[in-house]
């Protein structure tokens, strides 16, 4: 289990602002006012910063922290945020497509 200061220590090396948690999902942090997943491998030795197809500084989306969900197999993840925007990755969070940017806010999703 990655301990709260190995998430916080990476949020600073990776000289992000925000930093959401959802048991579960992987974390979610705001680098350089980019919306950004970020997810470890190894426990919390090392952290992948994952933004391909979410959306370029400046960021304002807010996740909240059900605001983010994960299939049981870890392929499929949803994010969506307060601002009414839904994202959709099915490869574990490599990349990011979104399925409607003009919702109302979003407080939560899930996975059936």
């Amino acid at each position: 289990m990655t301990s709260m200061r190995a998430w916080m220590e990476a949020l600073v090396s990776a000289k992000g602002s925000d930093l959401h948690l959802k048991v579960g999902s992987p974390p979610c942090m705001r680098v350089d006012g980019r919306l950004v997943v970020s997810r470890t491998r190894d426990g919390g030795k090392s952290f992948d910063v994952l933004s391909k197809g979410l959306p370029p500084a400046p960021g304002y989306d807010l996740v909240y922290r059900h605001g983010m969900d994960v299939t049981a197999d870890g392929e499929c993840l949803a994010m969506a945020s307060t601002t009414g925007n839904l994202w959709i990755s099915e490869d574990q969070g490599e990349s990011w497509g979104a399925l409607s940017l003009h919702l109302p806010p979003i407080a939560a999703v899930r996975f059936a």
